[in-house]
């Protein structure tokens, strides 16, 4: 495909997570603190039983859009994974059905336990 002059290049067809919507574990921490916010961990079952965010909910990847649902769309919604991919295309998957205000966290489960932040084992 030719990228001239108005070109499509392959990367720009592609969905990109807007900047904003990436936010850094120590912050996600306290806005849950509030109980505003809720927690939602994107990773598989057994991912899950190995290690999770004391609150996390977990709605694996590929049962997001069944469960649609239960994510609300009046509060702040945070997402995790490992470490940051899968849970940045649920933020762009939510954001697309209804749920502006979530947020991806940065560098997923292994930078909140870099972080000094809880984790259950």
């Amino acid at each position: 495909m030719d990228a001239g002059a108005g070109g499509a290049t392959p990367a720009s067809i592609l969905p990109r997570v807007p900047e904003n919507s990436e936010v850094a574990p120590k912050a996600v921490n306290e806005a849950l603190a509030s109980g505003d916010a809720v927690l939602i961990d994107v990773r598989e079952r057994p991912e899950y039983d190995e290690a999770r965010i004391p609150g996390s909910v977990l709605i694996p990847l590929g049962e997001l859009p069944g469960r649609l649902a239960e994510v609300p769309a009046d509060r702040d919604v945070y997402v995790h994974c490992r470490m940051g991919g899968r849970s940045a295309r649920a933020v762009d998957y939510l954001r697309t059905f209804g749920r502006p205000n979530s947020y991806n966290v940065t560098g997923g489960i292994e930078a909140w336990a870099e972080a000094g932040l809880p984790v259950e084992r």
